[in-house]
């Protein structure tokens, strides 16, 4: 006797897209700007002023302040990075801070790659074609082209320039 069971598979790829599809719906509410191709995989928190490129991807984002980021087209992030775009007034009138807080602007190139866990402090530039690794903390500028990695980030070395923009002309993004 064949027994007929009910395709599990099915029922666990519907959650997923709904999933998806809720993670999307959120982040589209917060976000100031957004190009064509965005892609939010898994439930991101959008604070302040966020302007985005095209084919921007996010696996759990956090971007908490009341700052501005502006990130580049073909933006990849690893799961629960977060970018801090404000931080407490420690010059101010009270110690050790006062209620006010010192806004941050934060600008990420084109084609940047986050592994996982990676945190963004301060007023920055990444550069074009960065890669910051897994566990990383950002705390001062990245220059285009550089892999950088630990806490805090420093340049562990750079990608072959003449490669990278081959791939760039082709269109070769991922």
């Amino acid at each position: 006797m064949k027994k007929i069971l009910f395709p599990y598979h099915l029922l666990v790829r519907m959650r997923f897209k709904f999933r998806r599809w809720w993670a999307m719906y959120h982040a589209k509410r917060q976000i100031t700007s957004y190009g064509v191709g965005l892609c939010v995989n898994a439930p991101c928190v959008f604070g302040g002023k966020v302007i985005l490129g095209d084919n921007c991807n996010f696996n759990g984002m956090q971007i908490l302040g009341d700052g501005s980021v502006t990130i580049g087209s073909n933006f990849h992030s690893g799961t629960e990075c977060m970018i801090i775009t404000q931080n407490h007034n420690y010059e101010g009138t009270c110690i050790p801070y006062d209620a006010t807080y010192v806004l941050k602007h934060i600008v990420i190139g084109d084609n940047v790659w986050f592994g996982n866990r990676v945190i963004v402090t301060g007023s920055i530039t990444i550069g074009e074609g960065a890669i910051i690794a897994a566990g990383s903390v950002v705390c001062k500028d990245v220059p285009p082209l550089a892999i950088v990695g630990g806490n805090p980030a420093k340049v562990i070395k750079y990608r072959n320039k003449e490669h990278y923009f081959d791939l760039k002309v082709k269109g070769m993004f991922h």
